[in-house]
C-alpha cells in the first residue's frame, strides 16, 4: 500500500495545537477519524515522524506519541525501521457511508447517520407480515424475480405518481445501495467514468470505486445541476451519471419539473444514463399543495435513459433492506438476472413487510412527515441561538441540515466531539478530495429534547475546537474510563 505524505496529511488533520487537550491526542484522533471514514485507507504508510512534525509544527515527541497511541488502541501497526501503517481495528465499520468510533454508548448522540426510528405502525405491519408467511413456506422460497405483490405495489406507486410502470420494470433488491450496485455492474465496466453530484451519498462514492469505474465529481449549486451534470458528461463521455433529484443527501436539495427534463434531455443527448436515486422521495415537509415533481423517468425521452433506484429504509425503517430498481424492460430482465447469480433472490419475510409498507404508506408519511418536520425546525431554532454563525439552507424535505461552518474545522470537530458524546460525520465524507472540510451534514432525525442536548454538546465541542476551552469540560463518558 502507499504512503501518505507529510504535507498532505498535515493538510488533511489541521492544526493540531489548538487548546483542545494535549496535541498528541488531537493528532491520534484526527487520524482515526481519517482511517475510519476512509479518507486514510486501511494499510496506508504515515509519513516519517520527523516529516509530519515539521509541517505541523510541533515537536517531534507529538507525533511519536500520537503514534503510539494509535498502535496501541490498534488502529496502527509498525516494523522496526520500516514505518507505521494505519489499519481499521476488527469490530470497526461504516454504516450508511459513515464511520462511528465503536458502538454509539453510554449515552452518546449519533448525528453521524440521518436514519429515523421506525414509525409507531411497524410492529403491527411486521405481524400482518408474519401472518402472511404462511403461504409462502409450502413454496421452495426463491424467487430472483421478487414477490409479485411487491413489484405490483411498487409499479403501482410509480404509475399513481405520473409514470406508467409495469411489474417487469420492477427488480426487487436488498436496499438501495444493492440496487446501486446493480445498476452499475449493468451500465457500467471497468474504467468507464460515472458522474456524481459534489456533494454526494458517501456509500456511493465507496460503492463506485468497488466496483472499479472513475467516479468525476462534478459540483453543483452556484452551477445547478441541470447545467453542470450535461456538460461534464459532454467533456467526459461519461457513461452514467449518479444524482438524487429529490431532497439531495446531503444538500436537500429539490429539482423542479423544468430542470429535470432540460437534465435528462442533456445527458440524453451525450449517452449518458441517469441512475437517479429517490430514497428521500417520500420525505417531502413541505406544506400540503405545493407542486410535487413528475420522477425523473416520465421525463426522459428514452425508457432506457433512466434507472430509478429506491428503498423503505428512510420512509420506513433502516433495518428493514428492501429495495428496488425501476427500469426500461430490456435492461429489468438483464439486472434480474445478475441479482440471481449473487443473491438467488431476495428474503421473502422481508419482502411481505415491504408490501405490508406500501399498503400503509399514507399512515407511515403522515406521523413521519410530522415528526421530521417538528425535529427540523427544532434543529434549526437551537442552532440559531448556541452557533449562529453557522450558515445552512433550510430544506424542503429529507433529513438533514447542510451546515457551513465559516472555517474547515470539519475533521477537527469530529474527532473531538466523541469527548462531548456526539458521533459526528466530516464534511470531506461527502466528497471527494479534501473538500467541504468547512462543512457539517447534522440530522434532524432525533426527538426535540435530544437534539437540543446534541446541540448543547456540539457548541461545546466547537468551543473545544477553537481553543477557548481547557478540554477539561469533557464528557462524563470518557471520565468513566470508555475508549473513544
Amino acid at each position: 500500500m502507499d504512503g501518505v505524505g507529510a504535507v498532505r496529511l498535515a493538510g488533511m488533520c489541521g492544526d493540531v495545537r489548538a487548546g483542545r487537550g494535549p496535541a498528541y491526542r488531537v493528532l491520534a484522533d484526527t487520524i482515526r477519524v481519517l482511517v475510519g471514514d476512509g479518507r486514510l485507507a486501511s494499510g496506508t504508510r504515515l509519513p516519517a515522524e520527523r516529516a509530519l512534525a515539521g509541517q505541523l509544527r510541533v515537536s517531534r515527541v507529538t507525533v511519536t506519541h500520537a503514534y503510539r497511541e494509535l498502535r496501541d488502541a490498534g488502529w496502527a501497526q509498525a516494523r522496526q525501521g520500516a514505518g507505521t501503517w494505519v489499519r481499521l481495528p476488527d469490530g470497526e465499520l461504516r454504516v450508511d457511508g459513515v464511520w462511528a468510533p465503536g458502538p454509539v454508548r453510554g449515552g452518546a448522540i449519533d448525528l453521524s447517520h440521518a436514519a429515523p426510528a421506525a414509525p409507531s405502525v411497524l410492529p403491527a405491519l411486521v405481524r400482518r407480515a408474519a401472518d402472511r408467511l404462511d403461504d409462502e413456506l409450502g413454496r421452495h422460497g426463491y424467487g430472483p424475480d421478487g414477490l409479485a405483490a411487491l413489484r405490483e405495489r411498487i409499479a403501482a406507486r410509480f404509475t399513481g405518481r405520473g409514470v406508467p410502470t409495469g411489474p417487469d420494470q420492477i427488480v426487487v433488491t436488498g436496499g438501495a445501495l444493492h440496487a446501486l450496485h446493480l445498476a452499475v455492474a449493468e451500465l457500467t465496466g471497468p474504467g468507464d467514468r460515472v458522474l456524481v453530484e459534489h456533494p454526494t451519498y458517501p456509500a456511493a462514492l465507496d460503492l463506485l470505486a468497488d466496483a472499479g469505474v472513475r467516479p468525476v465529481p462534478v459540483a453543483v449549486g452556484d452551477d445547478p445541476a441541470e447545467f453542470a451534470l450535461p456538460r461534464a458528461a459532454r467533456q467526459t463521455a461519461a457513461r452514467a451519471a449518479f444524482l438524487m433529484a429529490d431532497f439531495q443527501n446531503p444538500t436537500g436539495r429539490l429539482l423542479d419539473d423544468e430542470a429535470r427534463s432540460r437534465l435528462l434531455h442533456r445527458l440524453a443527448r451525450h449517452g449518458t444514463v441517469a441512475i437517479v436515486d429517490e430514497t428521500f422521495v417520500e420525505l417531502d415537509l413541505r406544506e400540503p399543495g405545493a407542486p410535487v415533481p413528475l420522477p425523473c423517468a416520465a421525463h426522459a425521452p428514452r425508457p432506457d435513459d433512466v434507472v430509478t433506484v429506491g428503498s423503505a429504509s428512510k420512509i420506513a425503517w433502516g433495518g428493514l433492506r428492501i429495495g428496488w430498481i425501476r427500469a426500461g424492460r430490456g435492461p429489468a430482465a438483464r439486472m434480474r438476472r445478475r441479482l440471481a447469480r449473487t443473491q438467488i433472490a431476495p428474503p421473502v419475510l422481508e419482502q411481505l413487510v415491504a408490501v405490508e409498507v406500501h399498503d400503509a404508506l399514507g399512515t407511515i408519511r403522515e406521523e413521519r412527515i410530522g415528526q421530521l418536520r417538528t425535529r427540523r425546525d427544532r434543529l434549526v431554532s437551537e442552532l440559531a441561538a448556541a452557533l449562529p454563525h453557522w450558515r445552512y439552507d433550510v430544506p424542503d424535505g429529507g433529513l438533514a441540515l447542510w451546515c457551513d461552518l465559516g472555517t474547515p474545522c470539519s475533521t477537527a470537530l469530529t474527532a473531538v466531539a466523541p469527548r462531548h458524546g456526539l458521533v459526528l460525520a466530516p464534511g470531506p465524507r461527502f466528497g471527494a478530495g479534501s473538500v467541504f472540510a468547512d462543512r457539517l451534514r447534522l440530522p434532524f432525525t432525533h426527538p426535540g429534547p435530544v437534539l437540543a442536548d446534541a446541540v448543547r454538546r456540539l457548541r461545546r465541542a466547537a468551543d473545544d475546537v477553537a481553543g477557548r476551552a481547557s478540554g477539561l469540560d469533557t464528557w462524563a463518558g470518557e471520565r468513566a474510563g470508555i475508549v473513544v
